[in-house]
């Protein structure tokens, strides 16, 4: 029998009695204008379900309960709680606490009891129970032949699943499963049931296509590739943790320190890029970069991440259009406003669109959901093929860009660049892609000869005057002109082709630009 707790039972009543408006904010002390779903709640506060109180907390992380669902589908429906018939329950007597919303909710057949004649209204609700309570509540249709990876079609939640998911009140999670014995969480709840009723709040992206085939991607904004693991230092930490800070330690390192990162770092791979797992050693992976050739690797470029930098997923938005970043670096909001910064992201980071919005697009990441990026911060393409083929001019504009920013060895981020980071990144934000390393970029593409040298060509220098290891590459921009990613003790530079010791060390160049 369910026990007489009014007082807990009347705060909740308070906290989901209907009242005015939710124009102010915060609806909740939880829920600020930051909140990635407050438009959800506020509607819910609108329509009498739920009440917003600055003053209070909504729960968004608790899980909610039986009877607290109950009370939102019954105030959803506006159904009548009075002269229902008694409930057929043994832990439910008149006088309990919610017994008329129990009443209400067993008499329209939307939830019944245990086995062993209970409802049971303190238990926590899961995913598979709500997805079944939500269809039966609000009469939904429709069915598909997908399955999330984690609900075989025969589990009884399975139909009530699709339900869900055709109707687009769902699309799982990234990792394309639904948990479906997890306790859903108010917040979800409340989510899920704004969706039912308002289509706007609909998850209908038509470019979104479910595909359970495993893909493992960079869920940091930058993530650097290590020679061995556990090499990192403590000034390292910014660029290992979980989220990274590559600006605080480009800038808090001394030159010594940058200067211990040749030989010790290898590369860098980008938000939301595709890696290949070769290996694992404790808390590390051993990754390729799939799309930085390299003769190390036929997957791709390798090295060392921690492995809370590489997530699994699924190509589930792959017919979507891509947002490229082309400025040094671009805000992620957490909404349409630029007061709800996420994070920054790296020039060339690529992410699906999912919606257009004004001057914003709705993106999706690799674990954070859908973020917002400026349409201005961004190029807006097809798919990577579509890249329109650039001028020369294209190309030095962009490497010019550049000018002034900080050295960083095996840097390929708009954070940082190493020589060959610098001239593999430019030629790749415009569809071109080059070797990551100037050894194999120094072997590749056309030669040229020095006084054929055209806008975009790359210039290699060598040890021994020319003669020996190729060890450093710049871009030629024309009028006798170069620009170079140089050394840890410098930024990248306009500098002329014949400075020493360029001048006495070049050793050839090549044409990528056809």
């Amino acid at each position: 029998m369910i026990k007489n707790y009014l007082p807990f039972f009347m705060a909740f009543l308070l906290l989901f009695t209907a009242t005015g408006s939710a124009s102010a904010a915060p609806l909740f002390k939880d829920v600020d204008d930051n909140y990635w779903a407050k438009a959800e709640l506020a509607y819910l506060v609108e329509q009498g379900i739920i009440v917003g109180d600055a003053t209070t907390e909504f729960g968004i992380n608790q899980e909610i309960t039986r009877l607290q669902a109950s009370e939102m589908i019954v105030r959803a429906r506006g159904l009548d709680t009075t002269n229902r018939p008694a409930p057929d329950f043994k832990d439910v007597k008149p006088g309990d606490e919610g017994y008329a919303i129990i009443a209400t909710i067993a008499d329209e057949g939307i939830m019944t009891g245990t086995p062993e004649g209970e409802f049971r209204p303190d238990v926590k609700l899961t995913r598979a129970q709500m997805a079944k309570i939500l269809v039966i509540a609000f009469d939904l249709k429709g069915t598909t032949a997908y399955s999330f990876r984690d609900v075989p079609p025969t589990d009884w939640s399975a139909p009530f699943i699709k339900t869900l998911f055709v109707n687009n009140v769902t699309t799982g999670y990234a990792d394309n499963t639904f948990k479906r014995g997890t306790f859903i969480t108010k917040a979800h709840f409340s989510i899920f049931l704004a969706r039912i009723l308002q289509p706007d709040f609909k998850q209908s992206f038509a470019c979104h296509k479910l595909d359970n085939t495993t893909t493992y991607m960079v869920n940091v904004a930058v993530t650097t590739l290590w020679k061995e693991p556990n090499k990192a230092r403590v000034v390292d930490r910014p660029a290992v943790s979980t989220p990274v800070d590559i600006s605080k330690w480009t800038t808090s390192m001394t030159i010594p320190q940058k200067q211990w990162l040749v030989g010790n770092t290898e590369s860098q791979a980008l938000y939301g890029q595709e890696v290949a797992i070769l290996k694992s050693s404790g808390n590390w992976h051993y990754i390729a970069v799939k799309d930085q050739y390299s003769p190390k690797n036929k997957a791709g470029y390798p090295g060392w991440v921690p492995k809370a930098h590489i997530t699994e997923m699924y190509p589930n938005y792959t017919e979507c259009q891509l947002a490229i970043v082309d400025g040094a670096t671009a805000a992620l909001y957490n909404t349409a406003a630029t007061t709800s910064k996420f994070m920054d992201i790296s020039f060339n980071t690529s992410l699906p669109i999912v919606k257009e919005e004004a001057q914003w697009l709705h993106v999706q990441t690799p674990v954070n959901g859908v973020k917002y990026v400026r349409k201005q911060d961004v190029n807006i393409v097809k798919d990577q093929a579509a890249i329109a083929k650039p001028t020369q001019q294209d190309i030095v504009n962009t490497a010019k860009m550049f000018e002034g920013l900080p050295y960083l060895w095996a840097g390929t981020s708009g954070f940082g660049f190493d020589c060959s980071g610098l001239t593999y990144s430019v030629y790749k934000s415009h569809g071109i892609t080059i070797p990551r390393d100037s050894t194999v970029q120094a072997v590749n593409g056309i030669a040229v000869a020095k006084n054929d040298l055209q806008p975009g060509d790359l210039l290699f220098y060598s040890y021994n005057k020319g003669k020996g290891a190729v060890h450093h590459v710049s871009l030629y921009i024309g009028n006798g002109q170069m620009i170079h990613a140089p050394n840890p003790k410098k930024s990248v530079e306009i500098i002329s082709i014949n400075m020493e010791p360029y001048k006495s060390e070049f050793s050839g160049a090549r044409r990528y630009l056809k």
